[in-house]
């Protein structure tokens, strides 16, 4: 602070710095990729993406291939559809935890997160969508005296 402020005349003079929204700016490794985490209920994605012709690959095998039920795959594709950008960026996943489904919005969260990195202009599209967003949705745990997390043993008055 360059100028002190000695009394409340002074301090009514004085004009607040203007606040400006946050700058996202483009997030690339050595490589010419983005990486980020997507996560949904216990299943964990690390996601890369590059510049390329469309490819997906998910723990080694060709997107199609892993994830062989039509609405996951359709999961998988909706941030790189909604953002018009199908055949422009190779993405290559490695997930674990959970089951397929779990695996598959890991992966659609990561995605959004890694175009958002690649190409800052995006974020309002993909936040828009609710791509950005973690689900935090997970199961409930089990409660002692309970057979399930809420459900009740049956009742007998007798």
């Amino acid at each position: 602070m360059a100028d002190t402020i000695n009394s409340l005349e002074e301090l009514g003079t004085v004009t607040p710095a203007a606040a400006s929204a946050p700058v996202h700016v483009q997030k690339l490794d050595a490589y010419g990729r983005a990486y980020a985490t997507g996560k949904r209920k216990n299943a964990v994605a690390r996601v890369w993406i590059k510049p390329g012709s469309g490819k997906i690959v998910v723990n080694g095998k060709d997107y199609i291939a892993y994830f062989a039920r039509p609405v996951l795959q359709m999961i998988l594709q909706q941030p790189i559809v909604a953002v018009d950008r199908k055949d422009q960026y190779d993405v290559n996943v490695t997930v674990a935890g959970g089951g397929l489904s779990g695996q598959a919005g890991a992966v659609r969260h990561g995605i959004s997160k890694c175009l958002n990195d690649f190409e800052p202009g995006l974020r309002p599209i993909l936040k828009k969508g609710g791509f950005l967003t973690r689900d935090s949705r997970v199961v409930e745990r089990k409660k002692y005296g309970k057979a399930k997390a809420r459900k009740s043993f049956q009742f007998s008055k007798r």
